[in-house]
């Protein structure tokens, strides 16, 4: 299935400032984040950024902060970000039917969000090598359980361009810049 840039929504789960510090891959995820979410505004896909009960968790880590600061919040208590009504209606409201996914924690909140958007028949890109855990074997068993489901997976290198579809088109030398 093609990935087509006028159908794509991105969702940024609870990537924040206490549950950070345990995750296995953070210095991969550090570096892997910003450049999917610079990219994504680049190519001005939609952004949702979700934050998981800040009051326990904190605020989304900077510099990610920082460069979806113009986008809205959504902070949640369920696991799955559609099991908040009010963020599965702004997913079901986008008329977007692509939603690429990044995040944390991959086997808990990137999982349950990713397995309910596939229930409500949406497809699911997950950027896998944006995603983390604390535990390692817990992110590869999310990555394949999503994988059976339906989740298409793919690595933010691979997305970005596949967006882009074009060497002519005005946004792939920035694309391009991001990546090397």
């Amino acid at each position: 299935m093609r990935i087509n840039l006028n159908d794509t929504l991105f969702c940024l789960v609870d990537v924040q400032e206490k549950l950070f510090l345990h995750i296995g891959n953070k210095e991969k995820l550090e570096k892997n984040l910003p450049i999917l979410i610079k990219g994504m505004k680049v190519l001005n896909v939609p952004i949702i950024v979700n934050e998981q009960y800040k009051k326990g968790i904190g605020e989304t880590i900077e510099p990610l902060k920082t460069l979806v600061n113009k986008y809205k919040f959504y902070e949640k208590t369920t696991f799955s970000a559609c099991q908040t009504e009010e963020i599965l209606e702004i997913f079901k409201q986008s008329g977007k039917k692509n939603i690429v996914v990044a995040g944390i924690e991959t086997h808990v909140c990137v999982l349950q969000t990713c397995i309910d958007l596939l229930e409500n028949n949406f497809n699911v890109i997950l950027v896998t090598n944006c995603c983390g855990s604390r535990k390692k074997l817990d992110h590869k068993m999310a990555i394949k359980r999503l994988i059976q489901a339906g989740a298409i997976p793919t690595t933010y290198e691979s997305i970005l361009f596949e967006l882009t579809v074009d060497s002519k088109n005005p946004n792939f030398k920035e694309i391009s810049s991001l990546i090397k």
